[in-house]
């Protein structure tokens, strides 16, 4: 499995919930309003982690994480991601998306990393391992 990670801040005219929103109804269906599909090819999970700041019990303050979002997207392999990458960057597609991208994100210079490890410790009540399960049609 190979992962991306975006991180995304929205623009500063925005509230969270209008953020919220368009990202949900408008952007992350972009490809579908265009009439293509799948919206991002040979993804098997596309996430948005919206954040809500918290108080750091450490230092006993609320700090900003710098971003009011992480999107999360899956393939099977480092090839998918690098072919929907390409078709991404394809020029019948790119100004559509920076168009849309600027109606949302404070700016399209948002960093971009891939998961290199994961790792699950384990919570079970006895300490046994836990497991999340991908199912389609829940």
């Amino acid at each position: 499995m190979f992962k991306q990670i975006c991180f995304f801040r929205k623009r500063p005219d925005m509230t969270m919930e209008e953020f919220m929103a368009y990202y949900e109804n408008q952007h992350a269906k972009l490809s579908a309003r265009q009439g293509r599909a799948p919206s991002i090819p040979n993804a098997r999970r596309y996430v948005r982690r919206y954040l809500r700041p918290e108080l750091n019990p450490v230092v006993g303050q609320v700090i900003d994480p710098g971003y009011d979002c992480l999107m999360e997207i899956w393939w099977d392999s480092r090839e998918h991601f690098e072919e929907s990458q390409r078709i991404i960057q394809s020029p019948d597609r790119l100004p559509f998306i920076r168009e849309d991208e600027a109606r949302l994100f404070a700016t399209h210079a948002n960093p971009v990393a891939s998961v290199i490890a994961e790792y699950d410790s384990p919570m079970g009540p006895n300490g046994e391992p836990t497991r999340v399960e991908l199912r389609y049609g829940d």
